[in-house]
Order: C-alpha cells, then structure tokens, then sequence
C-alpha cells in the first residue's frame, strides 16, 4: 500500500526527549511507557520521530485492523465530518442504524447499544446482568481466573488478576472468579445470586488461552439449564481476528468437535471494541434477541456512544474487510506465522516454551529462564524481550510477565509476516549463540 504520509528526513535536535518532557510534567503516569516517540504510521509500519522504522506486529493491541493511514477510513472521516459528526441520542441518524444492522448480521438475531471502548460495553453487559436477574435478586457475575474485563471500578473486579485490583479496594461487589476451561468448577460456583457467567472467547492479556469448544457448550447447556445470562468478552479476539467475526466461531467452526452444537450457538451478550473502529474510538455491546429489550429507555445511556462519525468510520471498516476478503486473509498469514513461531520454538528451546492462538492472536510463551536478555532493569522477561526487538525495528505487545502477543493488522501481507519471523529469529539467535 502507498504510503498516505512519506518518511520523514532523521530529526536532528532531540525531539524524542523534549515530548518525553511534555508527558512527564503533564500526563497523568499511568501508563508503563517504553521508550519510543512515534510520529506517523503507514500499513504495517511506524515511524518514530527520529525516522525510525517499526514493523507493528502489536497493531495497538488488537485495534489497527487496517493497519496505519488507510485511505478508506481516511475518506470515511472526511466525507462523514462535512455532514454530521456528533448529534444526541435523542435523535436517529443512518450510520448507527446501519452499524447494528451489519453487526446482528454477523452474530445473531438481537440489537446493539453502542459506547466508546471495551470497558464501557462491558459495563453495559454487567448492568444487562443485574436487570436480567433483579426481580429474584440475582446480581452476581461468575468470570475467570485470568480474564480481563476493563479497567472500570466494576471492570477489575470483573477481572481475574490480582495486579489490577491492588490499591483499588474494596472490590465492587457481585463478581467471582472460576477457574477458565473448567465446566465443573463453574457449576459447583454456582449461588442463589448467581445471574450470568462472562468469559473471552480467547483470553488475551493473560496470555493468549483459548476456550475450549466443549467449554464452550457446556457454559451454554448450564445458562440454560440454570436460567443465567452466558456473556462474553470480545474486545480483543473479535472482528475478524481469528478469522471469523467472534472468536467463539472460529473455535466452534469445527463440526466433529461439537456434535452438531456449535452452529446453534450464542452468547446472550457480547462487548466488541478495539478493531470495531480501526482506532477510532466505539465499542458496542450486543443483546441476543430474549433479552434485548431488557435495557429501555432511561437505563443505559452514552453521550457520544454511536455518534454518526464513529459509526461511518466501523461500516468502512467492515466494508474493507469483505472487499478484501480479510477474515481470510487472518487466517492464512496467522497460520504462516504460527507455523513459522513453533519451528522458531524446536530451533530455540531455551527462549521458546509455547506458541498458541488462532488467527492473527498468537501468543508467545517464554522459557522460564532465557538466557543473555538484556535489561535487568526492566520488571519481566517479556518486557525485556519487547525491547530487544523494538531495538531490531519490530514491535509486540507483552502479556504478563512471560508471554509476547502477535496482534498485527489484518491486512498483513506475507512479506511482512517473514520480516517479523526473520527479525524474532535473528534477535533469538543473538540470545544463545
């Protein structure tokens, strides 16, 4: 793809610091930061403003579906801000109507509620679980050891890991964690204030772990069964990623595995984000038919939730990745860089212990000891190992302390996928040679 904007010439006065300054005196620290001032993008690629090349094989963690500065969402910006960019959800407007349209399309029968990022849909599915289960006092929310749902007040209790509830207590109350890819543990957890079990498709921050396809069903049998709401999570391993739209499809696409279920199945709520808006803002939940009305009028609200800019720019995108037949696209280059990431692990045992995923969601499990990383300054392997190949001009996205996650656009061409592989490589053999 031609570059929207060209590279810049190397900068000679050191702007990396003097933006670096801007942060530290004025940005709230938050954010654990490594050391690299970007400065524009195009495709695959980032450039920082010294006029270095990064291939992004992090993709914003799962957002950049079409990659850096392309054009289609681009025009979509433009053509939609000459004619209505924000009005009040007092009012209809095309766009938003559309969007939900193309996303029941894509899941199931039911309706949308449109936010502006994961935790606010997310939130949005807590509060379908409190108004499913309130007039028998039900409330409570079953998730999983090493989820993660937002970083809301509700959002880290929902979540299954400790390092983001520390300093925030007490937790807000009505979640519980259930051990993940366990049936049985979810059925002995079960409470009379038991409303509704929320999980990911494919937990991603932990560590990419899917779900298993009997899991998967057998959640569904017990909602049903017991009269709970079964919710998920598809921030990160939706939009295309795996390959189909939601992760739970391409995990249960395989008949043998499922008896014949899996075409029947659905979520009674699913949170989508991230890749939804290429990186624009706008999340959405979806409610499946039974229970989307649950939330009327006066319930749920968001001011910029669905605006008509957000919306144009989510119908680009998905009109991109039909026309370009993308979902497929997903598919082959994430099982060209799985293949080439497991041969990596047989060459590279010391450094390697696991390679998982599906699609373009590939984790990278580290030894527990690799040898010769650089940076003992840095609190993980994995954040170590981030930098060793930031220096090598490839970026990926640390997940915990032993695991690096692939999450490249869904655009990534075959070229780009064996530099990201020969950079990995070159970068491991240096480690133990």
């Amino acid at each position: 793809m031609n570059e929207i904007v060209p590279s810049r010439p190397p900068i000679l006065r050191n702007e990396a610091a003097a933006i670096q300054a801007l942060f530290h005196e004025n940005v709230v620290p938050s954010y654990g930061r490594f050391d690299i001032v970007l400065d524009h993008g195009s495709g695959a690629y980032v450039y920082d403003v010294a006029g270095k090349r990064y291939l992004d094989l992090g993709g914003g963690i799962a957002v950049t579906a079409l990659g850096h500065g392309h054009p289609a969402i681009a025009e979509a910006l433009l053509e939609q801000s000459r004619k209505l960019i924000h009005v009040s959800n007092f009012y209809y407007h095309e766009p938003q109507g559309r969007l939900a349209k193309a996303l029941v399309k894509l899941i199931g029968p039911g309706k949308c509620f449109f936010c502006n990022s994961g935790g606010e849909a997310n939130e949005g599915l807590y509060k379908l679980a409190r108004k499913f289960g309130h007039d028998e006092g039900r409330f409570e929310v079953l998730t999983a050891s090493n989820s993660f749902h937002g970083r809301t007040l509700a959002g880290i209790a929902a979540t299954g890991q400790e390092k983001v509830k520390k300093g925030f207590e007490p937790m807000v109350a009505g979640f519980r964690q259930i051990p993940f890819n366990d049936l049985e543990a979810a059925h002995n957890a079960l409470s009379p204030a038991t409303a509704a079990i929320l999980i990911e498709g494919i937990q991603g921050e932990s560590g990419v772990t899917p779900a298993k396809p009997e899991y998967l069903l057998g959640l569904r049998r017990l909602c049903d069964e017991k009269k709970l709401l079964l919710l998920m999570d598809g921030v990160q391993d939706g939009h295309f990623r795996t390959g189909r739209f939601q992760g739970f499809q391409r995990i249960l696409e395989d008949p043998a595995s499922s008896n014949g279920q899996a075409a029947a199945f659905l979520p009674d709520g699913l949170s989508m984000a991230k890749s939804l808006g290429g990186g624009f803002p706008i999340g959405a939940f979806w409610v499946r038919a039974p229970y989307a009305d649950l939330l009327g009028p006066g319930t749920h609200g968001s001011t910029f939730g669905g605006s008509p800019l957000a919306c144009a720019v989510a119908l680009k995108i998905l009109e991109v990745v039909e026309c370009q037949k993308l979902a497929e696209n997903a598919r082959g280059m994430g099982a060209f860089l799985k293949s080439g990431l497991e041969r990596l692990a047989r060459e590279f045992p010391q450094v390697i212990q696991e390679v998982r995923g599906l699609g373009l969601m590939l984790g990278i499990e580290l030894a527990p000891a690799v040898p010769n990383l650089p940076g003992e300054n840095a609190k993980t392997q994995s954040s170590r190992l981030a930098n060793l190949l930031h220096q090598a001009g490839l970026l990926t996205i640390p997940a915990g302390g032993q695991i690096l996650r692939l999450l490249p656009p869904l655009t990534l061409q075959r070229s780009e996928a064996a530099e990201g592989l020969a950079i990995i490589e070159n970068a491991f053999a240096r480690l133990t040679q």
